[in-house]
């Protein structure tokens, strides 16, 4: 085994680990293939700024003690796409987060330096494996193969990486919406794992018998899951993007509305913080001084604002139009 300080591993999909032991413990087995309503569900509430480039207009505020230094960060996170303005790539950048911490409840972010060409970028790598120790960031990395076409395949023994805390930017899914989203995702993996199990209700035609009688009540079977489905999400809001109302009024879809964007915002708002403060403590490397807080404008939808509408709905002072036009609002 290997102990050394170091940056992230970062695994290529050439490198093969056959995970034994105590390697086990510390990096767990990749989670199954998501279901058909998990993986949509991950889609949709990770949606939170898909649109921004519709406004015009700053959406976010940025207050800094050294605005070079921030654009200088900002400028250099690796998002999907490059060459954009810093208003894109905080948009990216939140949702990219969202992503990670609603699949695996964290995320992590790196700062890298090439001192010999004063460049830097910032760059995400894998929770996996990685344990924060009383202020200290350790990369667990198990036994791996590298192998390589024009040459002898590798063997890398375990290695345990000591990350620079000064350099690592880590986010977390706030405790309400982990505790709202661990419920729900149990009832949407059974649902999903018996999604299509009505197949096997139906008599099997035989020689004797070409044209049993079906007694099985398919539309029930549909209505059972559809129930389950929206208790599993009453918490959530999320509609599992059933857009037709004929078993449901407008004022319960717009209260559904109502709670799914608010849970959205609350993620949003706390990625927003957290990324302001892991900023201002990456930043102190070059500046001690430095300091960011990046939030939200007016040009956003905000959570007070969905607050009074839901009380306006109840009173009957608000449209359905004029709910949904701001629930969709980016």
């Amino acid at each position: 085994m290997k102990i050394f300080k170091a940056e992230p591993f970062y695994r290529p999909s050439f490198i093969e680990r056959n995970k034994v032991g105590i390697d086990r413990l510390f990096c767990p087995e990749e989670k199954p293939h998501l279901g058909f309503n998990r993986r949509m569900f991950d889609e949709d509430f990770t949606r939170l700024l898909s649109s921004l480039n519709q406004h015009n207009g700053n959406s976010f505020r940025i207050e800094s003690t050294d605005e070079a230094l921030t654009q200088k960060l900002l400028s250099n996170v690796r998002t999907r796409y490059s060459s954009h303005s810093i208003e894109k790539t905080i948009s990216q950048l939140v949702e990219k987060v969202a992503r990670s911490l609603v699949f695996f409840g964290r995320a992590y972010y790196f700062l890298y330096e090439n001192t010999e060409q004063d460049e830097i970028h910032i760059e995400s790598f894998r929770p996996e494996g990685v344990i924060a120790l009383f202020g200290r960031y350790i990369q667990w990395v198990p036994k791996r193969r590298e192998n390589h076409w024009d040459r002898d395949n590798e063997e890398h023994p375990r290695e345990i990486r000591i990350l620079d805390a000064s350099k690592v930017m880590r986010f977390d899914m706030p405790k309400a919406i982990k505790k709202l989203l661990s419920i729900q995702n149990k009832t949407l993996y059974t649902l999903d794992k018996h999604r299509f199990e009505n197949v096997g209700f139906p008599p099997t035609a035989t020689y004797e018998n070409p044209n049993p009688i079906n007694h099985f009540d398919f539309s029930s079977w549909n209505d059972t899951q559809e129930r389950a489905l929206y208790r599993a999400t009453r918490s959530t809001g999320w509609n599992g993007r059933k857009y037709d109302s004929t078993k449901r009024s407008d004022f319960f879809d717009c209260h559904r509305l109502i709670r799914f964007r608010r849970n959205q915002l609350l993620l949003r708002d706390s990625i927003l913080e957290q990324l302001s403060h892991e900023l201002s403590k990456i930043g102190k490397r070059y500046n001690a001084d430095f300091s960011v807080s990046i939030s939200g404008t007016d040009k956003l939808p905000s959570i007070t604002h969905l607050n009074e509408l839901e009380t306006k709905l109840e009173r009957e002072e608000v449209g359905f139009i004029e709910v949904t036009d701001y629930c969709f609002k980016r």
